[in-house]
C-alpha cells in the first residue's frame, strides 16, 4: 500500500524511501545507494513514453553539465550487466553530448511494470507529454498491468475523467493524431472532433480548423450543428423572426447589391453579425470591389 501512495505522490517520493534499502546480490558491490555509472552500460528504457526530445533543450542541459555535472542522479534498475534507465533520459542524453563517460544513479530493484509505472509517472509529473503519448502510455500500462482506470487514477494523481479524456484520443483517425502529436491542433480540437461519428467527418473538420484556425469553440458549435441540423434550423429561423424592420431590408438590398445570399443575425439586446457567404478567391474579390466601390 505504502508503494501506491508513493507512486500517486510522483517519483520523487519513491525516492525519499530509498534510505537503507537492502541491494540484491548483483549490486552489493556498490557502496552507497548513489553509484557512478560509466554511461556506455546504461540503456534507455524501451518504455519510455517521450518519443521526442527537444535537441536545442539538450544541448543547453549538456552545457550546463559540462559546467556543474548532474545535479540530480538518474534512476536505473540493474539488468544482469547492464543498467536500464528508469528516469531522467534527459539528463542521460544530455550527458552524453556533453562527453561524460559516467554519472551519478540511484539503482532500484524493481520489475518491469514498476519500470513503466515509474517512467510514466516521472514523465507526466516532470515533463509535458504530448496528448497521444501521454494516450498511448496510459493505454500500454493498462494492457501490461491489467490495471483498472481507477487503479491508474490512484498510481498517477489524475481523475478517472482525466484518463478517459485521454485514452478516447486514440480512437481519433491516424491523420488526426498526428496533427494532435505534433502541435498542429490541440486536445480542445481533437476532444471536439470525437463528437463526430465517422472518421471521414473527422478528417474534413480537421482540414477545416487547420485551413482556418478555428478556436475550439467555433469547433464545438460546428460538431452541434452536424449532429443536430434541426435544432440550427430552429435557432436560424428565431433568429430570423427577431430581426427588426430595417435589418430585414438592409438584408435584402445588400444581398442584392452583393449577388450572394448575406445572412444577418441579431440577439434581444441588439449584438449581432453580418454574414456574406463567398464560393472562391474570384467571387470574393468581386464582392470586395463591389463593397470598395471600384
Amino acid at each position: 500500500m505504502a508503494k501506491k501512495e508513493a507512486l500517486g505522490r510522483g517519483l520523487g517520493a519513491l525516492l525519499q524511501n530509498m534510505e537503507g534499502q537492502e541491494l540484491t546480490n548483483n549490486t552489493k558491490s556498490i557502496a552507497a545507494e548513489i553509484a557512478t555509472i560509466p554511461i556506455e552500460v546504461i540503456e534507455p528504457n524501451p518504455n519510455q513514453p517521450r518519443t521526442e526530445f527537444d535537441q536545442e533543450a539538450l544541448e543547453e542541459l549538456a552545457q550546463s553539465i559540462k559546467q556543474y555535472g548532474i545535479i540530480v542522479p538518474v534512476t536505473v534498475s540493474k539488468i544482469g550487466a547492464t543498467y536500464q534507465l528508469i528516469a531522467g533520459e534527459r539528463r542521460y542524453r544530455a550527458a552524453k553530448l556533453a562527453g561524460l563517460t559516467a554519472i551519478p544513479a540511484y539503482i532500484r530493484v524493481v520489475t518491469k511494470h514498476e519500470i513503466m509505472e515509474m517512467a510514466l509517472v516521472e514523465n507526466i509529473q516532470r515533463e509535458d507529454l504530448n496528448p497521444i503519448e501521454t494516450a498511448l502510455t496510459l493505454q500500454a500500462l493498462i494492457e501490461e498491468c491489467n490495471f483498472t482506470q481507477e487503479q491508474m487514477s490512484e498510481r498517477i494523481g489524475k481523475s478517472r475523467s482525466t484518463i478517459t479524456n485521454f485514452l478516447r484520443l486514440l480512437k481519433l483517425p491516424a491523420d488526426v493524431q498526428i496533427n494532435l502529436r505534433n502541435g498542429v491542433i490541440t486536445m480542445g480540437h481533437a476532444r471536439a472532433l470525437l463528437g463526430l461519428e465517422t472518421k471521414e467527418e473527422q478528417i474534413k473538420l480537421m482540414k477545416t480548423i487547420i485551413e482556418k484556425e478555428l478556436s475550439v469553440r467555433q469547433v464545438e458549435a460546428i460538431v452541434g450543428n452536424i449532429k443536430n441540423p434541426q435544432l440550427q434550423k430552429q435557432k436560424i429561423g428565431t433568429d430570423k423572426k427577431q430581426l427588426p424592420e430595417f435589418h430585414t431590408d438592409f438584408k435584402k438590398s445588400i444581398s442584392s447589391k452583393l449577388g450572394t445570399s448575406v445572412e444577418v443575425t441579431r440577439s434581444m439586446r441588439g449584438k449581432g453579425n453580418i454574414i456574406i457567404p463567398f464560393s472562391n478567391d474570384e467571387d470574393f474579390q468581386r464582392i470586395v470591389a463591389i463593397i470598395e466601390g471600384v
